[in-house]
């Protein structure tokens, strides 16, 4: 009897002790508003890649919220396919040629390309262009409960070339439209493409439920985000927490182009 009351003491203990095991989510803190420059992060060399941690945090949706940037150098061997158990991700092709593979399916993907990848799919990149591949990676978690089979309905995982879609113009300049759907881990995703060819605003200052980031392609631009001032240019991105004010210009005469992407 005396044993039995030890292995179970010892089985309790254990248990408790797994528990105690350390979350990759404990301990983070919500994301900030502002603006995030491409040149402030510093970079991690490997073999034949470079990566660049951006930020890593929760959101007002998200309960784990990470972005950062990989650079495959020519002839890099890609990671080996892998799957993001609970995890979404955007994919967004800054420079080079991409080779991408989602569950057996290709496809290849220039600048401005973008992955929407669902959760549990297996995927793997490949730099097969002679320049550097760079990549922007936002891996997200929502605070509700998954939905795999939402994300299916409305459509499953995307690999968008920038090239098949139409762009559509404008009295400001113009747009494309990559994507306004539900997703596994979002009531709402939407993202497209906006030019200004001239200096000004691209709208009024307005506020809404979504968090949004806005990635600069090209130009140079300024934004006002909860009546705070910041500026960004190519590479650089500002981020737009829920229900702040905000609004982008071009800062120039010279055309200026940008991401925008907005989830709740």
């Amino acid at each position: 009897m005396k044993t039995k009351l030890v292995l179970l003491f010892a089985l309790v203990l254990l248990s408790f002790t797994v528990n105690l095991k350390p979350n990759v989510m404990d301990g983070l803190q919500p994301v900030k508003s502002g603006v995030y420059k491409w040149k402030d992060h510093p970079v991690k060399k490997g073999e034949m890649r470079e990566s660049r941690k951006i930020l890593e945090g929760t959101g007002s949706h998200l309960q784990y919220f990470r972005i950062h940037a990989t650079t495959q150098y020519p002839g890099a061997k890609p990671n080996p396919p892998h799957a993001n158990e609970a995890k979404e991700e955007c994919i967004i092709v800054k420079e080079g040629t991409m080779k991408v593979t989602i569950e057996g399916q290709s496809q290849i993907l220039g600048p401005g390309g973008v992955i929407l990848l669902m959760p549990q799919q297996m995927h793997s990149i490949e730099n097969i262009g002679d320049t550097n591949l760079t990549y922007y990676v936002m891996q997200y978690q929502s605070k509700k409960n998954m939905n795999i089979q939402r994300g299916i309905a409305n459509g499953g995982s995307l690999m968008l070339n920038k090239d098949s879609l139409v762009f559509n113009k404008s009295e400001r300049g113009g747009g494309i439209p990559y994507f306004d759907r539900a997703t596994a881990m979002c009531e709402r995703f939407e993202m497209h493409i906006t030019q200004l060819d001239q200096k000004g605003p691209s709208h009024k200052p307005h506020a809404h439920e979504e968090t949004e980031i806005i990635l600069i392609l090209s130009g140079k631009t300024e934004m006002t985000i909860d009546g705070k001032e910041y500026k960004a240019g190519e590479g650089d991105f500002y981020l737009a927490n829920s229900q702040q004010q905000h609004g982008i210009r071009n800062a120039t005469e010279s055309p200026c182009a940008y991401f925008a992407f907005k989830w709740n």
